[in-house]
Order: C-alpha cells, then sequence, then structure tokens
C-alpha cells in the first residue's frame, strides 16, 4: 500500500491530523507520523528528527498551514514522495513551485474525504 507521511502529525484527537492517520491505518495503508512534538499517535512515535529516513514515501499529506511550512521545505522534498495532498488551509505555491521542479504532483484536497469516497 502506498507510504504516506503525515506531516504535522499530533495526540490531540480533535486534531483532522490525527483523525488521518488513524483513518489511513484503518484503510491499510502504511502510515508515518512526523511532527514537531515527541508523542505517539495510533500506536507509532511521531518523527521529530527530520534525520531520521523514511524511505519509498508515496504521498506527504500536509496538516502545517503556510505560515509554518518553509521550515519542512528540505525535508519534504527529500523524501522524494510521488504526491504532496494539500488539505484544506494548507494552499502553498512557494511549496508547489517547489513540488514541480521536483517532478513532485501536488493536489489540493482532503485526505478523509478522498479516503471516504474511496479514491486515494
Amino acid at each position: 500500500m502506498k507510504k504516506t507521511v503525515v506531516l504535522g502529525a499530533t495526540d490531540n484527537p480533535t486534531r483532522y491530523a490525527y483523525k488521518a492517520v488513524h483513518r489511513l491505518q484503518q484503510s491499510g495503508f502504511d502510515v508515518v507520523p512526523v511532527g514537531i512534538k515527541k508523542s505517539t499517535v495510533g500506536g507509532m512515535p511521531i518523527i521529530t528528527d527530520l534525520s531520521q529516513p523514511v524511505e519509498d514515501v508515496d504521498t506527504v499529506t500536509l496538516y502545517v498551514g503556510p505560515q509554518n511550512q518553509p521550515y519542512w521545505y528540505d525535508y519534504i522534498i527529500s523524501l522524494k514522495p510521488k504526491r504532496i495532498i494539500f488539505n484544506p488551509g494548507t494552499e502553498n505555491l512557494e511549496l508547489e513551485r517547489l513540488a514541480d521542479d521536483a517532478g513532485i504532483e501536488t493536489l489540493h484536497h482532503c485526505t478523509l474525504v478522498m479516503l471516504a469516497s474511496n479514491s486515494y
């Protein structure tokens, strides 16, 4: 299944990133939670060390607002995902251009809606 990095992962059950981790797991996807706070979500540790390698990434799904994304640019591009999903509120033309230059597809969509409609 498609390995998905959930960027902005959190242990807060009211956040969409938390829900996305759980829905992806329930749908059988290999999920890698990445965030800024050491914790766990879905029984997995949240990766906070950007030097920790993650191989064979199909998708990065963003739950980090555009104002906080520049910190993550190099990391996201280094993962060499096939696509980046800009969930509502994460749209960022600068990151889209970087992704395009790296040959990475970008989508403006909602991961939870995509999962619910079997279009993920």
